[in-house]
């Protein structure tokens, strides 16, 4: 079955201009090889560790494993390890019961219970507090947890894929990373190339980007000449299919040619740019970028193409900026 649906995903032009699985299939050899080792993943239902930078589609290959497997009806539970709040994270993760903590007025299940048949997804899964992975451990050896609160474990039935930036191998050298919870995680490691190694590619999510973004702002699909092609294809893509994604989208958004970071934007298809102050050129920008990067300053640099603390100061001459037309 696994196979018919990988199959099917064999042409981008056969998918809806939104379905994010047309990223996972490509003309590099590599996503090939990637594609096969997850629909044996999703099938025997192991703990799957993805990997590879920042943009690279990590979670939608996540999401096409659950699509993939038994558990497909079950619940598909993402949860960012870099956001658990330090005082809280047992609980949100594990459970506790009533009264276990200043403010515990209830019980709550914990994103392993609430998954329960179903898949945890770990993203960032490098940056799990240290004191937390034994019992992380713990859930996948002997598949329970234990509340917060309480002395009697639970089980659970959850398939584990987590998903990091990191390497892991580093992590656990350093000391920062158990290395029997390394080597669980990573029963089947599903390693992303960055885009920069996928050149043949960049055509294809060109084209489904263009297409997603047309029917989204009510445009005509751009086409990209053979310099433009060229130029896509030449450049570093730092941050990757995301990078991609937002360099299309904002062209759309601001009626114009594409441009990587660094070039000069033109007209497209006779179409003017509209007039926009500085200001608000660099305000929709920057807001864009932290949308696409959740947040992550960090991230979000590497869209716009500039150094983090250059990010940083435009955040906050924007926010004086916005202060300063406030007061008048």
């Amino acid at each position: 079955m696994a196979s018919v649906v990988l199959n099917s995903l064999s042409s981008f032009e056969q998918l809806p201009p939104d379905d994010p699985a047309s990223l996972l299939i490509g003309r590099d050899p590599t996503v090939s090889r990637i594609a096969h080792h997850a629909e044996r993943a999703a099938q025997v239902e192991c703990t799957v560790l993805i990997t590879g930078e920042t943009g690279t589609g990590k979670e939608i290959w996540a999401r096409m494993l659950h699509r993939l497997g038994p558990r497909t009806g079950a619940p598909f539970i993402p949860v960012n390890c870099a956001a658990l709040t330090p005082t809280l994270a047992e609980s949100q993760l594990f459970g506790h019961e009533r009264g276990a903590f200043t403010g515990a007025a209830g019980a709550s299940l914990g994103v392993f219970r609430a998954g329960h048949k179903g898949i945890v997804f770990l993203d960032e899964v490098g940056d799990m507090p240290l004191e937390l992975q034994p019992k992380l451990l713990r859930v996948l050896q002997e598949g329970e947890v234990t509340p917060v609160g309480s002395p009697h474990p639970v089980k659970v039935d959850v398939q584990v894929i987590a998903a990091t930036n990191r390497r892991l191998d580093e992590e656990v050298a350093e000391g920062r990373f158990r290395e029997d919870l390394y080597y669980r995680l990573n029963l089947v490691e599903l390693r992303m190339p960055p885009l920069r190694n996928r050149i043949a590619d960049i055509p294809l999510f060109i084209d489904f980007f263009s297409r997603k973004f047309a029917a989204r702002y009510n445009q005509p699909v751009w086409k990209p000449d053979e310099n433009a092609l060229r130029t896509f294809c030449e450049y570093s893509w730092p941050g990757n299919i995301r990078q991609l994604s937002y360099v299309l989208e904002q062209s759309y958004v601001l009626q114009c040619e594409p441009a990587i970071p660094g070039q000069t934007r033109v007209e497209a298809d006779g179409r003017q740019l509209p007039f926009m102050d500085l200001y608000r050129l660099r305000r929709a920008a920057v807001e864009q970028a932290l949308r696409t990067a959740r947040g992550h300053k960090g991230r979000a640099a590497k869209l716009l193409g500039v150094h983090p603390n250059t990010m940083t100061r435009l955040i906050a001459q924007l926010k004086d900026s916005a202060s300063d037309a406030e007061c008048n």
